[in-house]
């Protein structure tokens, strides 16, 4: 009976033991600390982490798709009407960014490394061919008329070099030259007057194999937080582009980095040299990716607005004048070119850009950036950059009288990534052991309960009077 009773009280102090520790550890995130910890220390920009390798060699392959607009009516153009477009493609390439010549450098804390870009033509991911014939504007000589055209001899004398040469507004191109890029017949003739005008012409000219990127990241060696963060880029320092201290380096979708425990309130930034600066995301919902739960972040309004909205947009204005929102003015980035940047369809951009050239289309689905994080590791799981290239066309006298002013849709990219299947399997497994340490205090706490529950059944047992024989019953009778 003692031992019984003993027994009973040991399982009532162990319930409440196992109770105190697990409240404990729960109000002390223990567990958190220790795996946060785990992961902040692969977290590390350094020779044997799997970081600095998937860093060094992004696995999951990352796909660049080119989808271009086809001019149907030049002729109307240039007699004042709207443009009517077709689009055409994906023309879609296999993008290859490994980290090279990677040099550690500030005892640890910075590493330098050039990024060169590699783009292979998949036809079986592609809608058309490389030598698919393209009509849009011609953008080397939009280029020139835009530059010269405050010199009205030199314009007409450039008017007359076009006419002569057959060179309009308006060319076809295969999709190749638009791309890498091709030798143009109104700038080979001005080079010959002012050599330093390349003769050469392509939307990515000298971007296909070149390792002219070179980058200094932070390694995250002295705060995790500044994980792959770039420090400077070509020579030039980064805090000009970062404009917080919780900021997360994403460098476009160059495979996967880091930043453990994204919340649903920080702003992810996206370093971006087509817009010579970085944009940031924030949460939109939570989602799940190949069985992973994500949080997505997309830009936000503000990011493309106007300088009335965002005033910190102002410097995107083209020559003081601002477009209006959803179009950002990068022509100090392509050597003085009017090239306007916006998403694809002119999709957050006023309605007016849209309406101003027939096929335009924006969907929310189709042309919006988006990025899927783990919240977790900060693993980068699927992404999908999303940018429109646009040439700004004006009235110009001997050039250009007739057409209507308008931000002429030339192509739009997509640059995705999505975590390929190993991955996948090894990210699966990593967010299920998180998911078992963060819960171990609520498990001790179940457990406490429970066997606080069963303390106070077998307590209600032991305390529970034995029934009495029913020769105890009789009553005593008198002599």
């Amino acid at each position: 009976m003692a031992l019984r009773s003993c027994c009973i009280y040991g399982a009532g102090l162990l319930s409440i033991l196992i109770l105190i520790v697990g409240i404990a550890v729960a109000l002390a995130h223990v567990f958190q600390s220790v795996l946060y910890n785990r992961i902040k220390s692969e977290v590390v920009l350094e020779n044997g982490t799997e970081a600095f390798a998937i860093w060094q060699d992004p696995p999951p392959p990352v796909y660049m798709e080119f989808y271009f607009f086809n001019l149907t009516n030049p002729a109307e153009v240039m007699s004042g009407e709207r443009p009517a477009v077709i689009e055409v493609g994906p023309y879609t390439y296999r993008e290859y960014r490994p980290m090279e010549r990677v040099i550690f450098m500030a005892n640890g804390t910075k590493v330098a490394a050039v990024n060169p870009r590699t783009y292979v033509f998949e036809p079986s991911r592609s809608r058309g061919l490389e030598d698919d014939l393209i009509r849009t504007a011609n953008i080397p000589a939009v280029a020139v008329m835009e530059k010269f055209k405050g010199h009205s001899i030199i314009s007409r004398f450039i008017a007359d070099l076009m006419k002569s040469k057959g060179i309009g507004l308006f060319a076809m191109r295969t999709v190749s030259e638009l791309l890498w890029g091709y030798e143009d017949p109104l700038l080979k003739d001005l080079h010959v007057v002012d050599p330093s005008l390349d003769p050469y012409f392509g939307l990515f000219y000298k971007m296909n194999g070149t390792d002219n990127e070179e980058y200094v990241f932070f390694t995250g060696k002295q705060n995790y937080q500044d994980f792959a963060r770039v420090s400077q880029w070509n020579g030039q320092s980064s805090l000009r582009w970062w404009t917080t201290d919780e900021c997360n380096m994403i460098n476009g979708t160059n495979g996967a980095t880091f930043h453990p425990v994204i919340t649903k309130t920080e702003r992810l930034y996206m370093f971006s040299t087509d817009l010579c600066r970085s944009l940031y995301s924030t949460f939109e919902a939570e989602r799940s990716v190949k069985g992973i739960p994500v949080y997505r972040f997309v830009p936000p309004f503000e990011v493309f607005a106007n300088k009335s909205v965002n005033p910190a947009n102002a410097g995107f204005c083209l020559g003081g004048n601002c477009l209006g929102s959803g179009l950002l003015n990068v022509s100090v980035c392509k050597t003085g070119a009017p090239i306007i940047m916006s998403c694809p369809h002119f999709y957050h951009a006023d309605e007016q850009f849209a309406q101003s050239v027939y096929g335009m289309r924006p969907r929310k689905e189709e042309h919006e950036t988006a990025i899927d994080i783990n919240p977790l590791t900060g693993f980068v799981v699927q992404a999908a950059k999303r940018l429109q290239v646009n040439v700004f066309i004006e009235k110009l006298p001997f050039f250009s009288e007739n057409i209507r002013t308008l931000v002429y849709p030339v192509m739009f990219l997509n640059e995705s990534v999505l975590i390929d299947e190993e991955s996948a399997r090894k990210l699966r497994l990593v967010v299920t052991e998180g998911n078992v340490v963060v819960n171990i205090p609520f498990i001790l706490i179940g457990l406490g309960i429970i066997l606080g529950v069963v303390f106070m059944g077998l307590l209600c047992f032991l305390k529970t009077p034995e029934p009495s024989s029913p020769a105890e019953r009789q009553p005593l009778l008198g002599s």
